[in-house]
């Protein structure tokens, strides 16, 4: 049984990174990048850097109804649960990241990674609020994966 397991989460996460790798760096998401502008001046203009001020507007858009709600509800929950497989995946594949502190420390440089390359590549922009997202995502995943019913599961 714990082969068969194995098999299905190792088909499952390929799958996964794969759809992960489209929404992140072959879509092209977020930031409008012009050509007239010099790289440094794209990336000032297409960055975040203050934690919770797209968070914030997102929040009040849904209450004020401010702007379609499919925009503030699509990027809160999809930067939310777009990493929550990883905070599973990870510590399943591999054994020493089953401690919060190391899953922690692991998944911000990660993202920090990811957030990068999209600004770099101009392929999204950098927003310090996407990472807070997707870092409360993993973690959440992280929280199933320890949870004891999961455990049982596995044993």
């Amino acid at each position: 049984m714990k082969k068969v397991i194995k098999v299905i989460f190792g088909i499952s996460f390929i799958f996964y990174l794969f759809a992960l790798a489209m929404l992140l760096f072959l879509n092209s998401r977020g930031g409008t990048w012009s050509t007239d502008l010099s790289l440094l001046e794209s990336v000032k203009f297409n960055s975040n850097f203050v934690p919770f001020k797209t968070i914030s507007t997102y929040v009040q858009a849904i209450f004020d109804g401010s702007m379609n709600m499919n925009i503030p509800l699509k990027n809160l929950f999809g930067n939310l649960f777009m990493f929550l497989p990883m905070g599973i995946y990870l510590p399943f594949f591999i054994n020493k990241i089953n401690k919060v502190k190391i899953f922690t420390v692991l998944m911000f440089i990660v993202l920090l990674f990811i957030e990068s390359i999209q600004l770099v590549t101009r392929r999204g922009s950098f927003d310090v609020d996407d990472l807070i997202l997707n870092m409360l995502g993993a973690l959440i995943g992280f929280g199933i994966w320890k949870a004891k019913v999961v455990q049982k599961l596995l044993k």
